[in-house]
Formats: structure tokens, sequence, C-alpha cells
């Protein structure tokens, strides 16, 4: 049986000798949560915005530790400002982005930024890999945490919606 997404990106964290994980809770990224949480070699940090979690990156790095990053899509706008001192300090970043605004959203709210969360994203110097198909997540995860932990870059990787499902509401 194949692994989840969410399994695959947990083996690369724990491969690539991640130690904190900042996140912002999020339906999509529950699975990915609970194992983080479950794992005692793990410290999972819940934030209060997203741009606090490039702060937490930051000094766990600067503390010799590495750190993975989870969030929204919708929360990429808030990360913009604090995305530059990334680029320009050469802090090794993975963030982890769940997608909205695509496939099947109904929330409107939500489609702006989904449909700008790359383009921001690279705009401010993080490569960004896109993750559509479970078959290839251990290649992405593996991809990423090697650009991000042995490069020194800022990369995210983007889950599709599609992938993750969309939203229903019922009335």
């Amino acid at each position: 049986m194949a692994m989840s997404w969410s399994d695959c990106a947990f083996r690369a964290l724990k491969e690539a000798a991640v130690r904190q994980v900042p996140y912002l809770p999020d339906a999509g990224l529950s699975a990915l949560i609970r194992l983080v949480d479950a794992d005692p070699g793990l410290c999972l940090l819940p934030l209060t915005t997203e741009e606090e979690g490039l702060g937490t990156v930051t000094g766990a790095w600067l503390g010799g530790e590495r750190s993975a990053l989870l969030m929204q899509s919708s929360g990429v706008g808030n990360c913009i400002n604090a995305l530059g001192m990334i680029a320009s300090c050469r802090i090794p970043l993975l963030m982890v982005v769940t997608m909205r605004g695509e496939w099947g959203e109904a929330n409107p709210w939500q489609v702006p930024m989904g449909q700008a969360a790359g383009p921001v994203l690279s705009a401010m110097g993080v490569r960004t890999l896109r993750l559509e198909r479970e078959e290839d997540a251990a290649e992405t995860f593996e991809a990423a945490s090697i650009l991000a932990f042995e490069s020194g870059l800022a990369v995210a990787v983007l889950i599709g919606q599609r992938l993750i499902g969309w939203k229903r509401f019922e009335e």
C-alpha cells in the first residue's frame, strides 16, 4: 500500500533531522500534524500568525536546529515581509503549504490568495515544488528537504487542493 502524502512528509522531516515544527491549524494538514504531535523527537509549536512561524524557524536555525513550517495558502500573504529576512540571511526554510482557492473551492475569500500564493512565494525567493499526485509525495518531499537543508534555500511544497480535497459547506 502506498504511503499518503502526510506519511511521506513526516518521513522526510525525520530523515532531514527536523526537530521543531511550527504550524497553524488546518484541516488539510491535520494528518501530518497528528503524526508530528505523536513523535517525542519532534516539537510541535502552535502559532497565532504565519509570520510568527518564520521567526520561529529563524530562531531554531540560529540555535542549531532544523524546523519546518506548516500552513495554509491563505496565510502566505501574512509572511511577505518576514520572507525578505529569510532570503537576505539565507536561512534554510522548508514550508508545507496546503492550497485553497483552487479545485472545487466553495469559499470565495480563499480564491485570491490561493491563486497568488505560488507567485508571491517565488517573488520572495522561495523555490516552490507543487504536489498534485500522492505517488509523487516521497520524491517531492525528499527533493524539498535537500534543497532547503543541504543547499540552504527557502523551499515550499504546495499541496494541491485536488489532492487534499475540497471543503464542502452544508446549508
